[in-house]
């Protein structure tokens, strides 16, 4: 409702005495649904967005072997990410230079901790310099983060679980990879 008001204030507004004009037709056509110009960024929801980008991006690659390709392999493993984002419960134990993460879940849930954890834990060590030790256990993973420099510390906390698994920039270059049908790590 408050964009429609702010919509209709705009296309009604008067040209100022100084000069200045209204929006015109032909901007007014690229800001409105259905006037030739596309408005949507995003695909949707953002596992169909990530899988979506990486299509654009392989049909658009002269060089990607369709033979190879495996989309279905990236939405596992989106799903994977979604389910230890937003299904996972994470005991936080502080320690003498990070913390111990104990993360937890039901069923497929562990099972995506299980391989997310053991397999981000050696980016993240690249990507910091921390020590970063993962076993998996029955429902889920561990990891052990910590840091010779006590000023990490803070940050190892404050990040938790859940910001330390998005350090780095691995994760695009990964998901066009498993797309491609390349090794996972």
């Amino acid at each position: 409702m408050k964009h429609a008001l702010l919509l209709a204030a705009i296309i009604l507004m008067p040209a100022s005495a100084s000069g200045e004009e209204t929006m015109d037709h032909s901007h007014m056509s690229q800001a409105m649904p259905g006037h030739g110009a596309p408005v949507n960024i995003e695909a949707g929801q953002s596992a169909f967005a990530a899988i979506a980008e990486i299509v654009a991006l392989l049909e658009n690659d002269p060089m990607t072997d369709w033979s190879r390709v495996d989309i279905q392999a990236l939405r596992d493993h989106l799903a994977d990410m979604d389910r230890v984002t937003l299904q996972t419960r994470v005991a936080v134990e502080p320690v003498t230079g990070g913390a111990i993460f104990t993360v937890s879940g039901d069923g497929e849930t562990a099972a995506a901790a299980q391989r997310m954890m053991l397999a981000h834990a050696p980016f993240l060590a690249a990507a910091t310099g921390f020590t970063v030790e993962a076993k998996p256990t029955d429902d889920g993973a561990v990891w052990r983060v910590t840091s010779k420099n006590a000023s990490d510390e803070a940050q190892i906390r404050g990040l938790g679980f859940y910001g330390l698994l998005a350090i780095g920039s691995h994760h695009q270059p990964h998901h066009l990879a498993l797309a491609r049908g390349e090794p996972m790590h």
